[in-house]
């Protein structure tokens, strides 16, 4: 008797959003990188291929990984429109026993939330222990998720939060009901002043903090957007940083501050490691006596693995 075919399961947006709750993306992401660090998972450089007629672009995330024994690829989008772009993201998750696709699903929120919890994977093994103050630059979703994953990992007394859009009163009200520690700033370097660790979460192609308020031991850590050589500090501050990122081999040839602070005579062999190399303390720590910078660019496998969460607990 022919054993039946299992079909792969597709999840829209509002199936992910129902199962976001059940899902350890902290986890995720600290096991992702213990495969990476332990040559238990593959992972390709990101692609990024032009559509015909300057019609747009979309990149390819694509990742692999022994334990689970999976692979697949992100695959996100970015076409312009007379208003806004349509900018999507749907994952592809594959078995590397059967060959045969697992899910199709919705990448928007897993996207936001593995770019959160990657940031806090940095913000845990790169702040210091005593670290007490957080600044937090951007207030849209991306913002709130970084919040959310880092709040637990340290004894925060201030937690300070800056954005153009929290001049209005009910968006700033809203945000300080989130924790009784936040305080909304007044611009960018006034919630930087001093803070142990500022995250910068926009979607800004130019830089939106002046490095100048970086206290001398804080940890900076910086996200990606699909603008071309996007950047949220200034390329000169890796000079003056002991740098790290999420994969030292790809990287460096798609952040857009690493790019441009290479023209500037910057190598990327000054980066001091990646999130796989101190996860398995196979790189130094910060020195301690410089500021810290983290680059995260996103990688396919921490689509792989926010992919593979959902489907178990989709399918559980």
């Amino acid at each position: 008797m022919t054993k039946a075919i299992q079909a792969p399961i597709v999840l829209e947006a509002q199936d992910v959003r129902d199962h976001l709750s059940k899902l350890d993306a902290l986890g995720a992401m600290r096991a992702l990188f213990t495969n990476l660090g332990q040559d238990k998972a593959v992972q390709p450089a990101q692609t990024v291929t032009l559509l015909p007629g300057d019609s747009g672009d979309f990149i390819t995330y694509m990742g692999a990984s022994a334990e689970p024994n999976i692979f697949g690829a992100k695959l996100s989008p970015y076409l312009p429109q007379t208003d806004d772009p349509i900018i999507t993201a749907w994952t592809l998750l594959m078995s590397a026993k059967t060959g045969r696709p697992l899910m199709l699903c919705d990448s928007g929120e897993l996207t936001t939330l593995r770019t959160a919890a990657t940031t806090a994977l940095a913000v845990d093994l790169l702040a210091r222990a005593q670290a007490r103050t957080l600044a937090i630059i951007g207030a849209g979703s991306v913002a709130r998720a970084h919040l959310e994953q880092v709040k637990g990992l340290r004894d925060w007394d201030e937690i300070r939060v800056f954005a153009p859009s929290l001049k209005n009163e009910n968006a700033a009200a809203k945000w300080t009901a989130l924790d009784e520690r936040i305080r909304v700033a007044g611009s960018a370097e006034d919630a930087a002043k001093g803070a142990d660790v500022v995250m910068l979460c926009t979607s800004s192609g130019t830089p939106v903090l002046k490095t100048e308020a970086v206290a001398p031991n804080a940890l900076v850590t910086s996200i990606s957007t699909n603008v071309a050589n996007a950047h949220e500090i200034e390329p000169t501050f890796l000079m003056q940083a002991d740098v790290y990122c999420d994969c030292s081999t790809t990287t460096p040839s798609s952040a857009g501050e690493m790019k441009l602070a290479a023209q500037a005579g910057w190598s990327p062999d000054s980066i001091r490691g990646d999130l796989a190399g101190l996860v398995c303390s196979n790189c130094p720590a910060p020195t301690g006596d410089r500021p810290v910078f983290f680059r995260s660019i996103g990688l396919g496998l921490e689509d792989i693995f926010m992919a593979h969460s959902i489907y178990n607990a989709a399918t559980c």
